[in-house]
């Protein structure tokens, strides 16, 4: 070493700047060495160092990485891959108080007694470490150092209830992920920092925390090195630790050095505990936060002069014990147990002959087991590790190209890609070493490439799972108290400040339901406070938004283009609906009155529009009396009315009140009093909707479908639906009401006494097979008898009709003129017997002849069945009582007199209403009752004959459109 040549000890607490203080020193000098306790601190220290100095003088050396640039001035290393005999000007040594610890101990111990700086030396760490500083290593100079900011302790604390900026500590995988999850619910998610984490993963998290998008930290011990994070909080979730062989409880120096972490700069910090972790003692805490710790007095030590003559020299040499009190031997470390088990392998045995072969055993068996699997699959793999140096000079490239294509996969989750990663790392540092493989660059690189595709892979899986970005940004903002961006896209969906929040329905917004607890709230408060504006500028939108863009359900709800904004409530009138804003009060009262308005604006002119011809109703001022009563009791029923509910009206009204009704449209049917205008699907389904909101109904009847003339007569249908839907129930249909009238004055025609068929016309308005229509008439009180007969072929039928003379001309052709033209004497003329047989021709035979078997007579084709149904007027005594179906004018038929009229489903009769007419009476009088069958009550009046009806003066139907020229005509005559 230099004569110039210094050693310093800087000592001290955390949050001193040791680190920053030798990475200045060491800039100072043209080369330096600093060995770092963790690579994940190695990497943060190069990539300080190369934004001061470039990548191009900077080298990062740790197991499983190495970058080494030609013109290297700076070397950041692992402890453990600190490079000898380079001479350089400074060397720093970091955390050198891990020299007590039990697992890597003996290294820093190596590097605190062998390893210095030509012109500097520095040792960082503790003042435990002080004596035994001096003790070992002479003519040391210490610097102290002192803690910039103060460290507090404040006690248990829920994690619920732990402050922002928070670092919490496990000591194991499973708790790190069961406080990060309970994070992830309560406070919106926390990342998470492990020592097995790829540097790239690690950085990846932690840039998580620094930049905020989460408040809190879940991490191990590996934060208590050195690592410089933005922490106020730091709380311990448990005392004690596995370290590789049995549970322990913490040191207080080593809880001290992870408390220490909170405060950084001249921010004060604090320190706690949480969950399962006891109240710590007052002593305990008082020392922790005085940086009073008991001095390190015994170093672990593993002898650094090593034999390579044989295996067992080189064992021996391993466990040899140390020559100075304050040292002790260090238990066995993993490289020698390995080192034993491959020695007693005959292949390895048989290999390891020599100091060349014995020191490439040895560096094999220096292979970390990342995997952590057991030591006898460990000792398997670097069995075959070594066997192929041996035998080939490197590792086979096909069979290393197989153990990292099975490794290269980014799918599964966490623990899966963790045990990858642990996998990868492995390989990467069997391709650090040198002259291992026959194409070093390629595998370094190809094993960093898998190495940083699975860290990625495992940042987003940690991500996703312990992180919901969406409510940490959105605390972080409300706590800005700034103002929030939220962006509402076609679809509905809303965002606030990049992240989804739900969706705006109308004008309500409709939360994340994947939220939940403070999750929940936080989206509530985010939400309210940026969809403001966007809540005024959609009222404006809606508010000069057409007719068109507005329509009504079936179940009276209110809808601008697909989006529910309100519903219609009862009014004082049925046809003047109340409408009730779909508005979030977050909107405003300005927003809700606006779309207020806006609804009753569009359904009162829906109304007006749609029921144009009923309101010109109540508007007309020209009618009085018994017509303007009877046009407001039209508008009271919204245009349809059973005509047996109203028959003493009817009847009451006279031809001038009856003409200025029909000026309004409104027809008066045998069945039904009706608004024929009022039919079409539009107002059909707007009278539905407010004739169940008059009704009271929670589940309004839906209008049968458009076009249709019979629709299946439901049961359960509310009493007074078919009437508002325009039709009238028979039987198990229901039939239209116009459709009705068109039939009614085809039955006008028909004997319904004798009985008659259906037409082709009656079955083509209505639409329905002769079955159907059967249960139709059934249904309108008829009664229909099923019949069979042969069906009449179109042929034999033309042969009935056709002209006498054309029979006779094909009887003459047939018979041969057998017959002559006999005169006509006023007698029935009989024909002479047939002279010989009549010849049939060939063309008329069937079946010839010769065809025939003897004995076998020809074959007659079966007469085709065709069924028919024969209706007529059903008794009073076969039909509900107050039913009277409409009967026909045949023999012996009247018009229907006093029908009476009911709506529901099959209950519901289509009786006959009462005619302003009579009708014809003919046909032979009605016989008396026969023997044993029940006798009318008419018959046991006295009876009397006339030889004609007597004549009445009304002959004229006032329903007759032409009714007003007659009666005129019969005032002059």
């Amino acid at each position: 070493m230099s004569e110039q040549s210094r050693t310093f000890a800087v000592l001290g607490p955390t949050n001193t700047g040791k680190t920053h203080y030798a990475i200045e020193r060491m800039l100072g000098y043209r080369t330096g060495i600093i060995g770092l306790p963790l690579r994940l601190l190695a990497r943060e220290v190069y990539d300080k160092i190369v934004a001061v100095r470039g990548p191009s003088v900077v080298a990062l050396v740790t197991g499983e990485e190495r970058i080494v640039p030609e013109r290297a001035q700076y070397w950041v290393c692992t402890v453990e891959a600190m490079p000898e005999g380079m001479g350089a000007d400074f060397v720093a040594v970091d955390e050198i108080q891990l020299c007590a610890d039990p697992e890597r101990g003996h290294v820093f111990t190596d590097r605190l007694l062998r390893m210095r700086g030509l012109r500097e030396t520095q040792f960082l760490g503790s003042h435990t470490m002080r004596q035994t500083i001096a003790a070992l290593v002479p003519g040391v100079e210490f610097l102290s150092r002192e803690r910039m900011s103060q460290l507090t302790y404040t006690g248990p604390r829920k994690i619920a209830k732990m402050p922002a900026r928070s670092a919490i500590v496990g000591f194991s995988v499973e708790n790190v992920y069961a406080m990060a999850e309970l994070l992830r619910r309560q406070k919106g998610g926390a990342a998470v920092v492990m020592g097995a984490l790829s540097p790239r993963t690690r950085n990846a998290q932690v840039e998580l925390y620094q930049n905020g998008d989460v408040d809190y930290l879940v991490a191990t011990d590996a934060i208590g090195m050195g690592l410089n994070l933005d922490i106020s909080h730091v709380a311990f979730s448990s005392l004690s630790k596995f370290d590789g062989r049995r549970m322990r409880y913490l040191q207080p120096n080593e809880l001290g050095q992870i408390a220490g972490r909170a405060g950084r700069g001249m921010n004060n910090g604090t320190f706690g505990v949480t969950g399962e972790a006891p109240d710590l003692d007052p002593e305990l805490a008082e020392a922790i936060m005085e940086h009073r710790f008991a001095p390190i007095r015994k170093l672990e030590w593993r002898n650094a002069r090593l034999q390579f003559g044989t295996t067992a020299a080189l064992i021996a040499s391993l466990e040899a014990r140390p020559d100075h009190d304050l040292l002790v031997r260090a238990r066995e470390a993993d490289d020698l147990g390995a080192l034993k088990t491959l020695a007693e392998q005959p292949d390895v045995a048989q290999r390891a002959i020599g100091g060349t072969a014995v020191k490439l055993l040895w560096d094999v068996c220096r292979i970390p087991d990342f995997r952590g699997i057991s030591a006898a699959e460990h000792a398997s793999l670097l069995e075959r590790i070594y066997c192929d140096l041996t035998d080939y000079g490197r590792v086979p490239d096909d069979w290393l190209a197989q153990q990292v294509a099975r490794i290269d996969r980014t799918d599964g989750d966490i623990d899966t890609l963790s045990k990858r990663l642990a996998y990868i790392r492995t390989w990467t540092y069997v391709a650090q070493r040198k002259g291992w493989l026959d194409d070093e660059n390629h595998w370094r690189g190809a094993t960093r490439a898998v190495e940083d595709r699975l860290s990625d892979a495992l940042h987003g899986a940690l991500t996703q799972r312990f992180v919901d970005r969406r409510t940490s940004v959105l605390l972080r903002r409300l706590k800005q108290k700034e103002a929030m961006v939220a962006e509402v896209n076609d679809q509905g969906d809303v965002t606030v400040e990049g992240e989804f929040v739900g969706r705006l329905e109308g004008f309500r917004f409709m939360q994340d339901r994947a939220a939940a607890g403070k999750e929940a709230r936080t989206l509530q408060q985010a939400s309210v406070a940026a969809l403001a504006p966007h809540f005024h500028l959609k009222a404006d939108r809606f508010y000069n938004a057409p007719d068109t863009e507005i329509d009504f359900t079936e179940q009276g709800g209110l809808l601008w283009g697909k989006e529910a904004v309100g519903k219609l409530t009862p009014g004082a009138d049925p046809l003047k609906p109340q409408v009730v804003a779909f508005v979030d009060d977050e909107a405003g009262a300005d927003v809700a009155a606006k779309v207020q308005r806006r609804l009753q604006h569009y359904i009162d002119r829906r109304i007006a529009t749609l029921f144009e011809p009923l309101l010109n109703i109540q508007r007309d001022e020209t009618l009085n009396g018994l017509a303007r009563g009877f046009g407001f009791r039209m508008v009271e029923a919204m245009g349809l009315i059973p005509r047996g509910e109203v028959a003493d009206e009817v009847k009451a009204l006279d031809q001038e009140a009856r003409g200025a009704l029909r000026k309004h449209g409104i027809r008066f049917g045998q069945f039904t009093v009706f608004l024929p205008l009022l039919l079409k699907p539009a107002p059909t389904r707007l009278r539905l909707v407010l004739w169940s909101l008059a009704q009271g109904m929670d589940e309004f009847p839906e209008a049968p479908p458009p076009g249709l003339v019979t629709v299946p007569a439901r049961s359960d249908a509310p009493k007074g639906y078919f009437t508002m839907a325009g039709y009238r129930a028979a039987g198990e249909r229901a039939i239209r009401i116009d459709m009705l009238e068109r039939l009614a004055d085809m039955l006008r025609s028909e004997d319904t006494r004798a009985g008659f068929e259906a037409k082709p016309d009656m079955l083509s308005i209505t639409g329905m097979t002769l079955e159907q229509f059967a249960l139709l008439m059934q249904g309108l009180g008829y009664k229909a008898e099923r019949g069979e007969r042969e069906k009449v072929k179109p042929v034999d039928q033309a042969i009935v009709d056709a002209p006498a003379d054309a029979a006779q001309a094909v009887e003459a052709e047939t018979a041969g003129d057998v017959v002559a033209d006999i005169p006509d004497e006023g007698v029935a003329p009989v024909a002479a017997e047939p002279v010989g047989e009549v010849e049939v021709p060939a063309a008329l035979d069937e079946t010839p002849a010769e065809e025939l078997a003897p004995g076998e007579t020809p074959e007659v084709a079966a007469a085709e069945i065709e069924v028919y149904y024969t209706f007529t007027w059903a008794p009073r005594a076969n039909r509900p009582r107050g039913e009277r179906p409409a009967q026909g004018r045949g023999q012996g038929g009247r018009g229907p007199r006093g029908a009476q009229s009911g709506d529901g489903a099959a209950s519901e009769g289509a009786g006959g209403q009462k005619r302003d007419r009579p009708h014809r009476q003919g046909g032979k009088p009605r016989g008396k009752p026969g023997k044993g069958k029940p006798r009318d009550a008419r018959d046991e009046q006295p009876k009397t004959y006339a030889a004609k009806p007597e004549k009445r003066n009304d002959r004229i139907d006032p329903d007759n459109p032409f009714a007003a020229a007659l009666m005129g005509l019969r005032t002059k005559g």
